[in-house]
């Protein structure tokens, strides 16, 4: 009999947690699970083609009002693990989890939570420190956390075993061509971000140092969220405008990073980056801030990208890029994250 695993989102929308959790339920071992993925949102808003695996949409427009769909659609149908991702639905599937005693219940961590709720000036009562998260975490089986910093934060906050810890990195989860080793003899330097416009992006602090350079380039913004007005207000300050170009969405962000000669991050925070993790898989090396998160685990300073401490040498690297080969940025990544080594992991997760 094969062991039933049921993965649980709130939206199957276009995000890093969404990606990775529908990719690990769609290709886990079918031989020894039973696969199945239930999202809490609306079919419409799907941004991900699922193929293989039993998928239902519970057509509800919060996590709250869907409380009770998960907890018949579990007395249903029994599970052997049941895997969730995000904040809240996390919260709930550690509520529900006693009523369930013959299921391991494993939530999947997607931030550095006191960094998040710092920048966000959160209260106590408003932020996932509330009573309630701490009370949820405390009946969860295991929790998954994609970096280091994550994982220590998760244990400071929640005082939750190490032994109920585990790290797993996201997969490198597409095939991308290497892009071109030839290097850009143009005067106009190409740069791109790809994230949701917010706070903890840090987006407006790019904006702020690429109006200080003093040569010809090209600014790709791809993405949208709540900072869009504030980043456009931004733009108009510095007179940027001609130089870059916005892209709410793309299904082909990978091309994109390939035509382009250095990605920029400017997060203040970040869980496990995606797109960094992408866009040296392409062979684009990155710029970003070593801040907490997952950064730092995938960037190798001037291997595959620069790693700096602040915006003055933020702003050096701008100006001062080496020719890194694509072919060694790739291989920094490939082997640590290629798609085959975590979804190891998770099987033996679940194992």
């Amino acid at each position: 009999m094969k062991t039933k695993v049921l993965f649980i989102l709130p939206t199957l929308t276009a995000g890093g947690a969404e990606r990775v959790i529908s990719f690990v339920a769609q290709n886990i071992d079918a031989n020894i699970f039973e696969s199945t993925l239930l999202v809490t949102g609306y079919k419409k808003d799907a941004a991900y083609t699922i193929k293989g695996i039993n998928i239902k949409f519970l057509e509800k427009s919060r996590v709250f009002t869907a409380v009770p769909s998960i907890f018949l659609y579990l007395l249903k149908h029994k599970q052997n693990f049941v895997l969730s991702s995000i904040g809240h639905l996390n919260t709930v599937m550690g509520l529900m989890a006693p009523f369930f005693s013959k299921t391991k219940f494993i939530i999947r961590e997607a931030s550095v939570v006191s960094k998040m709720s710092e920048i966000h000036n959160q209260t106590q009562n408003k932020s996932i420190y509330s009573t309630l998260a701490l009370k949820a975490y405390k009946q969860i089986d295991m929790v998954v956390c994609q970096s280091k910093d994550m994982a220590n934060d998760f244990i400071d906050i929640y005082n939750i075993p190490e032994n109920k810890i585990t790290i797993i990195n996201n997969p490198i989860t597409q095939t991308i061509p290497l892009k071109n080793n030839t290097k850009n003899n143009n005067a106009i330097v190409k740069f791109i971000t790809v994230g949701r416009l917010s706070k903890e992006k840090g987006q407006l602090r790019i904006l702020k140092l690429l109006s200080q350079l003093n040569f010809d380039f090209h600014y790709t913004l791809i993405g949208d969220g709540p900072f869009n007005d504030k980043i456009n207000q931004t733009i108009e300050k510095y007179n940027l405008k001609s130089k870059i170009t916005q892209i709410t969405f793309t299904d082909n962000v990978s091309k994109y990073i390939a035509e382009s000669d250095l990605f920029l991050q400017g997060s203040y925070v970040e869980g496990f980056p995606n797109t960094v993790l992408e866009s040296c898989f392409v062979g684009t090396p990155v710029l970003a801030f070593n801040v907490p998160g997952g950064t730092k685990e995938i960037l190798k300073h001037q291997v595959n990208g620069y790693l700096v401490e602040n915006e003055e040498e933020y702003l050096y690297y701008l100006n001062n890029r080496l020719h890194l080969k694509p072919e060694n940025i790739r291989a920094s990544v490939a082997n640590t994250f290629n798609e085959k080594t975590i979804l190891k992991q998770y099987e033996a997760l679940f194992k």
